[in-house]
């Protein structure tokens, strides 16, 4: 999910009922502003412009905040500069509808800014899909429905397995929840969405209060994948209890849009509840988990007998989806894994809103209908979601643009990434420290890393 923002303001130009975009020289780059079709855009221009176009899509913005000010262009503000130095043009619609699951109005917004660039700017030599987070699954989408358009994808922190996977996973959460800790909490068709977050975010924090059900809060987020990391300055803890702290901070933070407005919002979209877990065997789910040495560890600290808490999570009573509305979110949702063009995707290890396990299900999707070869994954040691410095993106961009120069990928080897990567300006060395709220200076941190299988992908 993309950070809040604060409410913004912006004055339109309008002319017999159109729109007409704004365009200034600030130095060497033109600014382009506007609105098309109810959708906002920027976009920018330098002189120097080397003919590649990054169409850069949002990640999903929560309804629970007001909407974002700025229109991003790229994940890090700092590779929007150097970008634009090295004479790249910078698009993004904020879409029509800015928050929530708006990937159904993302792929017609997109193309549509996609189609004004060439008319008023010039045809792009090539365009490179790019997006965080759920705008990694909208650029995804978009490379694979409009393969002519696109020369390339760069995907970073994306929930690539698709949208049911990330909704299942939180079905999941709350059904372990209301099982094992008597959450009573609304899992689908939610009445009461501020009730039903508050009572999901009191169920967590009282969890962590003491060892019983620090365990069963640890198996509930194993479930989804959640890890016991956080902290992006700090390695992972070794201790039990501090993990199973920094699982709940990930639940607190991020993973409560599950049970508040944004399901709500989703559902109504959708026509129906998309999510299910009739059927799952959540032994099996346990069994493949990442976090599986952890709920081992605490239920043993615990004194607690995991089996029986599994047989419960197997006898309590499932959800089943609403067809049509599965289907919705299956066709504004899930990547099909086709690579007609070279894709690179970047994720960072520790991911409790969305799991580096999502790379592993796109992989293993792009094996069965896609080209293998076209596919190369990088992978930062280091916890959070989209906490990526401006020189590992950048880093990231040189190697699909060697792709698709020389039609061969060049060395993804951790060690010399780094030291291509740490060669950049300071101001590239940076990551939001999501913990104390502040920006830190840190080193590239490319590393081999070979994620669980995700917890939930079709079909079961």
């Amino acid at each position: 999910m993309a950070r809040r923002g604060l409410i913004f303001m912006v004055l339109f130009t309008t002319l017999l009922g159109l729109v007409v975009p704004s365009a200034s020289a600030a130095g060497p780059v033109t600014r382009y502003e506007g609105e098309l079709e109810g959708a906002r855009y920027l976009v920018l221009v330098p002189e120097n412009w080397n003919g590649t176009l990054v169409l850069w899509s949002h990640g999903m913005y929560s309804l629970a905040y007001p909407e974002p000010d700025r229109i991003a262009l790229t994940s890090q503000l700092s590779t929007e500069s150097f970008l634009l130095e090295q004479g790249y043009a910078l698009a993004a619609s904020q879409y029509r509808a800015v928050r929530g699951w708006s990937i159904e109005e993302a792929l017609t917004d997109q193309i549509r800014l996609h189609d004004w660039f060439g008319r008023t700017v010039g045809p792009p030599r090539r365009t490179i899909a790019a997006g965080e987070s759920v705008g990694a699954i909208t650029a995804t989408l978009l490379a694979e429905r409009n393969p002519r358009r696109f020369a390339g994808l760069m995907t970073f922190c994306g929930n690539l397995a698709g949208g049911a996977a990330h909704w299942n996973s939180g079905l999941d959460l709350g059904h372990a929840l209301n099982t094992l800790l008597d959450a009573r909490l609304q899992l689908v068709r939610i009445t009461d969405p501020e009730a039903n977050t508050d009572r999901f975010l009191n169920v967590v924090q009282a969890a962590i209060e003491n060892p019983e059900s620090r365990a069963r809060l640890a198996l509930a987020n194993a479930l989804a994948e959640i890890p016991g990391w956080l902290d992006p300055t700090r390695p992972r803890p070794p201790d039990v209890s501090e993990q199973v702290f920094w699982q709940a901070a990930w639940d607190r933070f991020y993973r409560v849009s599950a049970f508040g407005v944004d399901r709500v919002a989703l559902e109504q979209r959708a026509g129906g509840n998309p999510s299910w877990n009739a059927g799952v065997d959540y032994r099996r789910i346990l069994a493949n988990a990442g976090e599986r040495p952890l709920v081992e560890r605490a239920y043993a600290e615990a004194g607690l007998d995991l089996g029986a808490d599994l047989d419960k999570l197997a006898k309590a009573p499932r959800i089943s989806p609403d067809p049509a509305a599965a289907g919705y979110l299956a066709q504004f949702g899930l990547p099909l894994g086709r690579t007609p063009f070279p894709v690179l995707t970047m994720h960072t290890v520790a991911d409790g809103t969305a799991p580096a396990a999502h790379e592993r299900a796109y992989a293993e999707r792009v094996a069965l209908v896609g080209d293998r070869r076209n596919l190369r994954q990088l992978f930062v040691n280091r916890a959070g979601h989209c906490v990526f410095t401006g020189s590992e993106e950048i880093t990231a961009l040189r190697i699909l643009e060697r792709r698709l120069d020389d039609g061969s990928w060049p060395s993804a080897d951790p060690a010399a990434l780094n030291a291509d990567a740490v060669k950049l300006a300071p101001e590239h060395q940076t990551i939001f420290d999501a913990v104390r709220d502040i920006r830190v200076t840190t080193t590239p941190a490319f590393a081999r890393h070979s994620p669980p299988p995700y917890p939930r992908i079709l079909p079961f």
